[in-house]
């Protein structure tokens, strides 16, 4: 197949609708969220309800970090139960959704001339299915993993954000998982939270409202409460993608607003209009 009608078949399989979908963040926290029914979950649900169906989704969660940016490609992607010390009722939990081949040839036409590899390994980690699982019980939407470049700085991720804007053109859901506040070395396993998790919080909803992306994106001159809050960047690093996805005059709303366990924070964005 050539070039032109590579192109041509990614435009029959995802063509522009007329509307642009909204975008998400979400903070999915303990992995147990897929499986309890609490505020968050129920946020979730609601969400998933709203949204208008997507054609396919795009994840980027904080669990799936590489060197150079991959895109999973596989037409039946597995569910990763990438973590320790839950009950078996967790490890349990399959989310056979389908993948997006053509999804992942899409995001690499997107992204370009950035190199997005093509995995056939991967599949569905729990930054992804745990929190999909409940808004599109179903299983039945497609769903497409593009991987953290953990070589990157943030300005990168933001960036790969604003090329993926595209898609939400096509019928494509972005979804980025992650939390804003996440320090597990600090975590209690309890409804608390530390002061500056909570001040961390405030002022990235501040500054999201504001539109201020630039020292979200520099995240690091933000002081003490930054440091404690993004003491690793993986799960920070999705946000930065939903900023990315935001046009002009877009609205902002919380759909979760909250910080648990001391350390970590639940809050949810969505960007757009439903």
């Amino acid at each position: 197949m050539s070039l032109h009608q590579t192109l041509q078949a990614l435009e029959d399989a995802f063509p522009r609708t007329g509307e642009t979908l909204p975008a998400l963040f979400v903070g999915h926290g303990n992995p147990m969220n897929a499986i309890e029914d609490n505020a968050f979950s129920r946020a979730w649900a609601d969400i998933g309800a709203q949204v208008p169906t997507p054609k396919a989704i795009l994840c980027v969660s904080a669990h799936w970090e590489t060197r150079g940016t991959q895109v999973t490609a596989m037409a039946h992607p597995r569910t990763i139960h990438d973590f320790g010390g839950f009950p078996p009722e967790l490890f349990a939990v399959e989310y056979p959704a389908p993948g997006s081949p053509e999804l992942a040839a899409l995001t690499q036409e997107a992204l370009a001339p950035t190199e997005i590899g093509l995995d056939e390994s991967w599949g569905l980690d729990h930054g992804s299915w745990s929190v999909l699982c409940r808004m599109f019980p179903e299983a039945t939407v497609p769903i497409v993993q593009l991987s953290l470049d953990r070589t990157q700085p943030p300005a990168f991720h933001y960036a790969l954000g604003q090329a993926l804007r595209s898609l939400r053109q096509r019928g494509v859901l972005v979804v980025g998982s992650g939390n804003i506040v996440h320090n597990l070395r600090r975590a209690r396993w309890e409804d608390v939270a530390a002061d500056w998790a909570l001040e961390f919080d405030a002022l990235a909803k501040e500054r999201i409202l504001a539109g201020d992306h630039k020292s979200l994106i520099h995240y690091e001159a933000l002081g003490t409460t930054a440091q404690l809050s993004i003491p690793t960047n993986e799960h920070y690093l999705p946000l930065l993608y939903l900023l990315g996805l935001q046009g002009k005059e877009e609205s902002v709303r919380f759909f979760a607003e909250h910080v648990t366990l001391n350390s970590i924070s639940m809050r949810s964005i969505l960007i757009g209009s439903l």
